[in-house]
């Protein structure tokens, strides 16, 4: 049984088989997939698996907090298993590839902006969007 599947399971919710294929291509990942390729990996172990039962099982697995989806700004919703480890992404605009990255240079400054203003951190989500440089920059 893969992690997601197991999170999905402790939190009650029913587990079709399409939906554990799902779960399984999702936990499988070391990307952000969005809906077209969940749904063209889904396919390979299942065939019969539609793209609205993609569009369906994520925004079930969003709202019970097992994924997060994230926008970034190539009109597509990719995912990730939602991690209790904190990080940041860094999006190549030219590959579409997402770094995953932790500076706790950031975190720190976070944190000191928001007290200045007179807030406590409780969250927040950075998202850093680049080229690659070339050589001599």
């Amino acid at each position: 049984m893969h992690r997601l599947e197991k999170i999905c399971i402790e939190k009650g919710m029913r587990m079709t088989e399409q939906r554990r294929v799902i779960a399984r291509v999702l936990s499988e990942s070391d990307d952000h997939p969005d809906v077209e390729e969940i749904h063209r990996r889904a396919t390979e172990i299942d065939p019969r698996i539609s793209i609205a039962t993609v569009y369906r099982t994520m925004r079930l697995f969003e709202d019970a907090g097992v994924v997060e989806r994230h926008d970034f700004q190539d009109g597509r919703s990719r995912y990730e298993e939602a991690s209790e480890r904190h990080h940041d992404h860094l999006i190549d605009l030219k590959s579409g590839e997402v770094i995953e990255f932790v500076n706790e240079e950031i975190e720190r400054l976070q944190k000191k902006i928001a007290e200045e203003h007179g807030y406590r951190l409780v969250a927040h989500r950075l998202e850093l969007y680049g080229v690659p440089l070339k050589k001599g920059e």
